[in-house]
């Protein structure tokens, strides 16, 4: 068995490495973009260019996005601004009147702020012929911060921080987040009567535009009820800095801003990339390699430990049943999950303790499962996440960990790697949230 499920483990990384190449910003950047003399054409849309581009590229995946737009419009740019997370800026295009910053994820910091007011700086230089190019991808709404006046960085660092231990999902989180920012909510978007395109990498489960790095450039459904309603379920409000707790109270009495509540004619929103194509390149990727290949959803959210517990079922259901898919077999899936955390923590993130979940319940079967954050940073650790097999929680006894009281104590990264089943890929330089990639080779017999 040991030589099949060494086998499955190289099918399942090469699953992983197809779907992370589909999930490429520059090439999908320079997939959506066509320029032809003073056109610049996306997905078919005309814009003309008669003035200078200016871009602002945030997130994760900011680097390669701007180098797409350099080596596509060159000396067309005037000035930029790309902030991505602490060592995320390789590569970045080596032209004039580009500022790079790196700043906190997926708690913000002072170079977050800093970021969040050369922005808004750039957005304001943008005149009558020219065109601001914002690229977005996950994590731009920490990377990028400007609170509402009276709210200090610490108190806006204070409640990123509750809310990310909350449990909530991340368009939860962002909700808040747009209500305390003056940027967010499509807030940028309302600072420039110019031409704006945005290009947008999805990290968010079903790719709602408002959703992403907190919509900046996007009209914004939520209101200062939702993010008030957010706060009480997850039990954060009481906790929450008096400055920020007085903003949401304003707002409740309309006396703050809103957030965007209408399309604007000069703003211009499109998606580049998203979990839905790296999970439909994967499922190419293991038909090519002979399995039978599933997606079983894109939109896929919860508790990493009820989740790992589902797809686990699933696993069993196909070694012992044939269903719903014959061996061999792959399931994928994608989607965004969390871990609500009481007290203190030891060290992991959601796809590790996925992972170590599902070692229980493929317990002595023949199979591997693994679960990554497609940006290669799982929670606050070096590892992107965790892959497992049916010997892996026997792995586990026999190195004295104790996985009920490891998962009690959310210290999924140190278990994982007493038995080599961390996952570290580095910083991929793209982020469209999480994947399950679930092989089942053929029976023993049956080979």
């Amino acid at each position: 068995m040991l030589s099949e499920l060494s086998k499955a483990k190289a099918d399942a990384l090469s699953i992983l490495d197809a779907a992370l190449k589909a999930a490429d910003p520059y090439l999908a950047v320079r997939n959506a973009i066509e320029v032809e003399g003073n056109i610049l054409r996306i997905f078919g849309e005309e814009f003309e260019m008669r003035g200078s581009v200016y871009f602002l590229a945030l997130g994760k995946a900011a680097c390669a996005m701007s180098r797409a737009v350099a080596d596509l419009l060159g000396e067309r740019i005037k000035e930029g601004v790309i902030v991505t997370k602490y060592g995320y800026a390789r590569n970045c295009p080596d032209i004039p009147n580009i500022r790079v910053i790196e700043a906190g994820h997926p708690l913000p910091d002072e170079n977050s702020l800093l970021a969040g007011k050369l922005g808004l700086e750039l957005a304001k230089k943008v005149g009558p012929d020219d065109i601001l190019l914002v690229l977005i991808s996950g994590g731009g709404s920490a990377l990028v911060l400007l609170p509402e006046e009276g709210i200090g960085l610490g108190d806006k660092i204070r409640t990123n921080e509750l809310l990310l231990k909350s449990g909530a999902r991340i368009h939860e989180i962002n909700t808040v987040r747009k209500h305390i920012s003056a940027v967010k909510g499509g807030k940028l978007a309302k600072r420039v009567r110019r031409t704006v395109i945005s290009l947008i990498l999805s990290d968010v489960v079903g790719d709602p535009l408002e959703a992403i790095a907190s919509g900046p450039t996007v009209k914004d459904p939520t209101t200062f009820e939702d993010a008030h309603r957010i706060l009480k379920l997850y039990g954060v409000w009481g906790k929450l800095p008096e400055s920020v707790k007085k903003h949401i109270e304003r707002g409740l009495r309309g006396e703050a801003e809103e957030t965007l509540k209408e399309d604007l004619s000069n703003v211009h929103n499109f998606i580049v990339g998203s979990n839905r194509l790296a999970c439909e390149k994967a499922r190419r990727k293991a038909e090519g390699l002979g399995y039978n290949a599933e997606i079983l959803t894109t939109t896929l959210e919860g508790e990493a430990g009820e989740i790992a517990l589902a797809i686990g079922s699933i696993v069993q259901e196909i070694v012992g049943y044939d269903r719903p898919l014959r061996k061999p077999a792959v399931l994928i899936a994608g989607g965004e999950w969390t871990v609500t955390i009481e007290g203190e923590a030891g060290l992991g993130g959601p796809n590790q303790e996925f992972a170590l979940s599902v070692a229980r319940k493929i317990e002595g079967l023949n199979a591997v499962v693994l679960s990554v954050d497609t940006d290669g940073t799982d929670g606050p650790t070096d590892a992107a996440g965790g892959i497992v097999d049916g010997e892996t929680l026997e792995r586990l006894k026999r190195a004295g960990v104790d996985i009920e009281e490891v998962l009690k104590r959310h210290d999924s990264y140190r278990a994982l790697e007493r038995v080599g089943a961390l996952l570290r890929t580095g910083p991929t330089g793209t982020n469209v949230n999480s994947l399950v990639i679930a092989v089942i080779p053929r029976d023993p017999e049956s080979t």
